[in-house]
């Protein structure tokens, strides 16, 4: 029978639970707990998407206002990511500490503070080394979110949730470009950054508000030796190692995409007014729902099926953006969209469960590599796209989506041969 869910403790500081609690005592669908980590979380991951790529939908008209060419404008979007990848390590130090729920709800409240000085910065060196530093605090969140859910809800319902987390993200990149992009359309960038610093704020405290005591969590001291052998443990884990190069390829074709998109889209052939090309944003809602059913997709394929499915799907949008047709462009930024979001929740979900020690390190790995990849394709696609239009950017992505399906196809190759290699030996 499973412990009353009273959900007295919602807002009780992490600690030690002060009896032995098994898988069995996790939240599972139907409890009240459930429900409210699920919606904390999404939460989280709106705030954390607000912040981090608040810049993105506003890369046009920083070039056009500061006299930027798109791949030094796309710096603004990559410096966020650059530094939360820097910072996540030292976060998941930190919440083995101190706490998840302490660590994430103190990271957004940081990276909002410095959203809020973003508005303000005179040029963009300024604009960029604030964006460095707000990626760096906001690192608390994502390095410590996985952990939280791979602790605290039962491993049966973690693909569901961490697909609902990953769901968060997308409504948050949606909601935060739009948001932005069209204040930034009628008053400037300034007050685009301002709206988004905002809607950042009142995410972050609807997290707090709901997020329920981690009741699985065992406080560490923070031990440099100790988080070295963990790292070093990981990275020798094939299996985790391919897991961060698929998650790192993924997020380097969202980032040569969505850092470039826009610009395309105002530019011959189509001709559309700012306005009009940050609503772009709202294909998001497609990795909204293709995050959440990353899971049942993953339960019927299987983890390395699921991926396929994800590279193809991709890869297809990739080949129909380059028609010169504005149907053909959105429909291909809706399957480029549809396969990330479904690539990443696989692949970040198989981390908690292929982790069994040193969690936050294990997911905290997996988003380097991920953040990596979006400052790396982010990068490259701009500069592509600036250089040879957007046939270059779409070349920066179906690269990545190559690399993946050999590194798929090799785990692939590896799984048969461990089966047979079993049934030989038995």
């Amino acid at each position: 029978m499973q412990p009353a869910d009273t959900g007295a403790s919602v807002t009780t500081p992490d600690a030690p639970a002060t009896a032995p609690l098994t898988a069995d005592d996790r939240h599972r669908p139907g409890q009240r707990a459930f429900r409210r980590a699920n919606l904390a979380l999404f939460a989280a991951g709106v705030a954390t998407f607000v912040l981090l790529y608040s810049t993105q939908g506003l890369l046009p008209i920083l070039s056009a206002d500061l006299d930027l060419t798109p791949g030094q404008a796309s710096w603004t979007a990559s410096a966020a990511t650059l530094g939360l990848a820097l910072g996540l390590l030292p976060a998941s130090a930190l919440s083995d500490r101190y706490g998840r729920t302490a660590v994430m709800t103190a990271s957004t409240l940081a990276a909002s503070a410095f959203a809020l000085a973003l508005p303000f910065a005179p040029d963009l060196t300024t604009l960029v080394v604030l964006r460095v530093l707000q990626g760096a605090v906001l690192a608390g969140l994502p390095a410590t979110a996985m952990a939280y859910l791979a602790e605290e809800v039962h491993p049966s319902a973690l693909p569901s949730a961490m697909g609902l987390y990953v769901a968060g993200n997308s409504i948050g990149g949606m909601g935060g470009r739009l948001l932005s992009g069209w204040t930034a359309a009628g008053l400037g960038w300034r007050w685009g950054l301002a709206a988004s610093a905002v809607l950042a704020l009142l995410a972050t405290l609807a997290f707090r508000l709901l997020i329920p005591a981690a009741r699985h969590f065992t406080p560490a001291p923070v031990d440099a030796r100790a988080l070295t052998r963990t790292v070093g443990r990981h990275l020798r884990n094939p299996l985790l190692l391919r897991l961060y190069l698929l998650g790192m390829l993924f997020m380097a074709v969202f980032g040569a995409v969505y850092n470039t998109v826009g610009y395309r889209l105002i530019a011959a052939p189509f001709h559309l007014p700012e306005s009009i090309a940050a609503s772009i944003f709202v294909v998001y809602l497609v990795g909204t729902g293709t995050s959440a059913a990353a899971g049942r997709l993953a339960g019927r394929l299987g983890r390395r099926g699921a991926l396929y499915v994800s590279i193809g799907v991709t890869a297809a949008g990739l080949l129909l953006s380059l028609a010169e047709s504005l149907t053909c462009a959105l429909l291909g930024l809706v399957l480029i969209t549809a396969g990330f979001f479904a690539g990443h929740a696989t692949a970040s979900s198989s981390v908690g469960r292929t982790a069994t020690e040193g969690r936050a390190q294990a997911s905290a790995l997996y988003l380097i590599a991920y953040y990596l990849g979006n400052s790396l394709g982010g990068t490259l696609g701009a500069d592509a796209y600036h250089a040879t239009g957007w046939p270059g950017a779409a070349t920066v992505g179906l690269t990545a989506m190559a690399l993946a399906a050999a590194v798929t196809l090799y785990a692939t190759r590896q799984a048969h041969t461990t089966a047979r290699r079993t049934v030989a030996d038995a």
